[in-house]
């Protein structure tokens, strides 16, 4: 019997870590066959050439498309939507899978399930059911409802599929691939590189030995004419804490230009000593930094997902991740420089955060490809009331 061909489409750098040891478990089961195609801003050097770190990782690349528009405006997002819809049918035309996976919330991944539907290819959904606040709620439930079938990471989600109408056999909670890393560097948690070192980065050479936090901010895309302003309030706190710090490049969304501009500025105008900026990370590296961190800072769906399994402390701000399924290691404050200086204080101090499993146990991408090489396959589908 023919292995399945199993097509997975990565589009931003976070989509890697959330699919990375499925890829694998996919790649080595004998009834399987990885198609991988990289995308979007995966392929893109100002957003961390992600598609370094998946060659380097071993995976063989079959298609790379090219479709992000410059603008980083609601305008930009649509036409790269819509360039993607037109590359990936003829990717897909190609390579013939027997199933398509797009992976959670992005903008950018309905062009993936607008093009496996519309050629009857059948389409796996990874991680749709969550909130949010911004434009990837409508994008994840559109995928949904565009999907046949669902591996959802956590039971809310699960439920909330189902309340939309899905199949309850195939409604699977197999938890996020993203666990099985964090369950990784939480066996092994040390360390065991210096970040400046190996990723280069800009700005000062910090005494982080000591202890450091983390910054990952991206703009939100229903508010994203306040990016500046948002990420300069974020730059006025941790500048006046004075803690050593590593801060990362936001996705490339709605706004995200203003967020860079407003990292740019303030590199340039302020010059602060602590703080140290980075593109990108191989997710192994970024989550061990994120491990040994105090805390991390900003509107990561990281605080929610991996940081509540490794018992590291958040702090989000804002709206991004509105309504999301939390640990009890997040801290929510508004964009308010007090709020965010006196939020990052106390988690800092906070020794009541434990580890929890809300989003997987660690063995997600193994469960993912056992499903895959046996649940039936189909691309229609009729609702249930």
């Amino acid at each position: 019997m023919s292995k399945r061909k199993i097509c997975i489409v990565i589009t931003a750098r976070p989509s890697y870590s959330r699919i990375k040891t499925a890829l694998k478990a996919i790649d080595k089961h004998p009834k399987l066959e990885l198609q991988l195609v990289v995308a979007g801003s995966a392929l893109l050097g100002r957003y961390g050439n992600a598609v370094d770190t998946i060659e380097n990782d071993g995976f063989t690349i079959d298609e790379k498309v090219f479709m992000v528009l410059e603008g980083e405006n609601p305008t930009s997002m649509a036409k790269t939507t819509g360039l993607g819809v037109m590359e990936l049918s003829t990717v897909f035309y190609n390579l013939q899978p027997d199933a398509v996976i797009t992976i959670a919330d992005r903008f950018e991944t309905i062009a993936t399930s607008i093009a496996a539907s519309y050629q009857n290819i059948p389409l796996i959904h990874i991680q749709g059911g969550e909130v949010t606040g911004n434009i990837d709620e409508k994008v994840r439930h559109a995928n949904t409802k565009l999907a046949d079938i669902h591996l959802v990471a956590s039971e809310d989600a699960k439920e909330r599929v189902l309340k939309m109408g899905e199949e309850e056999y195939f409604v699977i909670n197999t938890g996020c691939p993203s666990i099985d890393l964090a369950n990784e560097i939480k066996e092994n948690p040390d360390l065991n590189f210096n970040p400046i070192e190996k990723y280069g980065g800009v700005g000062e050479n910090l005494d982080w030995q000591s202890g450091y936090i983390v910054v990952m901010q991206h703009p939100v895309t229903t508010e994203y004419q306040k990016a500046k302003e948002d990420v300069l309030k974020t730059l006025e706190a941790v500048d006046e804490l004075n803690i050593p710090t590593f801060w990362f490049w936001p996705n490339v969304d709605a706004g995200s230009d203003g967020t860079s501009n407003g990292i740019r500025s303030f590199r340039e105008n302020k010059k602060p000593k602590n703080i140290h900026f980075f593109k990108n990370m191989e997710p192994h590296d970024f989550l061990r930094l994120l491990t040994n961190s105090q805390c991390l800072i900003g509107n990561s769906s990281v605080g929610i997902r991996e940081c509540s399994y490794l018992g590291v402390p958040v702090v989000n701000i804002g709206t991004r991740q509105n309504r999301r399924q939390r640990g009890s290691n997040v801290l929510d404050v508004t964009y308010d420089k007090a709020a965010i200086k006196k939020g990052i204080e106390d988690q800092i101090i906070n020794k009541k955060i434990v580890s929890e499993t809300i989003y997987g146990d660690g063995e997600s991408g193994e469960k993912i490809a056992k499903i895959l090489a046996e649940i039936p396959l189909k691309f229609h589908k009729t609702i249930q009331y």
